[in-house]
C-alpha cells in the first residue's frame, strides 16, 4: 500500500489501452471491451479519490481514434455520452470535479452538451479533479495554443513556458507526475506531450479491463520509491 507519509503524485495520467484485445481474447465484440473499460475507470477514479490524489487525466478518445471503424467510433461517442450522464451522481457523491481536455468543437453536438453539463455541475467540487481527454492529441493541443497566441497577436517577448501553458485547454492542469499505460505497449501515443516532460513512466502488460485498484496502488507505491531529479543532480 502507498505510504501516506511519502509524496503522492499530484497528477496521474492514464492511457487506458487494451480494451479491444481484451474483448478479442473473450471472443466478444470490441465494443464489449470499451464497456468493461468504463467500469475499471470508475474503480480507479474512486481509488485515486480515496488516496487523496488531486488530478487524474484519462485518455478517453484521441484525435487519431477517428480512424477506427465508423461503427466503433459511433459506439464510443454514445458510451461517452451515457457515462457522463449515468455517473454524474457518483461524481457529486465523491465531490469529484470533471474537466475536459481536447478539441470540443470536433465532437458531435450532443456529446459536447453532455461534457459541458457535467463540467458545469461539478465545477465547485474540491476533491479529485478528473480530466477527460476526449478528441485529444498532445500535438493538437500545442497547435491550438499557438493559434490562440497568433490570434491575440502575442508579443514574442511575452512567450515563455508559463505563458504557453495558460493557453492550454485546462490552464490550471499541473505537470504529470506519473504516467501509466496498460496493455503492454511502450509509447506515449500523443498523450499530454507538454505536461509529461518529467513524468515517471509506468507500463504494464495488463489489459485495461483487467486492471485493478490493487495494481494501481502498487504502482503508486513504486512511484513513491523513485528519486526524481528533474535534470539536476542530487546533493
Amino acid at each position: 500500500m502507498p505510504n501516506n507519509n511519502s509524496a503522492l503524485p499530484v497528477h496521474v495520467g492514464i492511457i487506458m489501452d487494451g480494451n479491444g484485445r481484451w474483448a478479442k481474447n473473450q471472443n466478444l465484440p470490441r465494443t464489449n471491451g470499451h464497456k468493461e473499460g468504463l467500469k475499471v475507470a470508475k474503480n480507479i477514479v474512486k481509488a485515486a479519490s480515496e488516496l487523496g490524489i488531486k488530478y487524474v487525466t484519462l485518455y478517453t478518445f484521441s484525435t487519431e481514434n477517428w480512424k477506427r471503424a465508423q461503427e466503433e467510433v459511433g459506439y464510443l461517442m454514445g458510451l461517452i455520452k451515457y457515462h457522463l450522464r449515468a455517473e454524474l451522481e457518483f461524481y457529486k457523491k465523491n465531490h469529484i470535479r470533471v474537466k475536459h481536455i481536447g478539441d470540443l468543437s470536433g465532437l458531435p453536438g450532443d456529446v459536447q452538451q453532455e461534457i459541458l453539463s457535467v463540467v458545469e455541475q461539478t465545477n465547485d467540487f474540491d476533491g479529485l479533479t478528473v480530466v477527460l481527454a476526449i478528441n485529444y492529441g498532445g500535438r493538437d493541443e500545442i497547435v491550438r495554443s499557438i493559434k490562440k497566441m497568433l490570434a491575440e497577436k502575442t508579443l514574442p517577448e511575452l512567450v515563455n513556458e508559463s505563458y504557453v501553458s495558460k493557453k492550454f485547454d485546462v490552464t490550471e492542469l499541473p505537470d504529470v507526475d506519473m504516467l501509466i499505460r496498460t496493455g503492454g505497449e511502450f509509447r506515449l501515443s500523443n498523450f499530454l506531450l507538454w505536461h509529461a516532460a518529467y513524468a515517471e513512466l509506468f507500463f504494464t502488460e495488463t489489459l485495461w479491463p483487467d486492471y485493478t485498484a490493487v495494481e494501481f496502488l502498487e504502482q503508486i507505491e513504486s512511484f513513491q520509491k523513485r528519486t526524481r531529479r528533474f535534470g539536476g543532480v542530487l546533493k
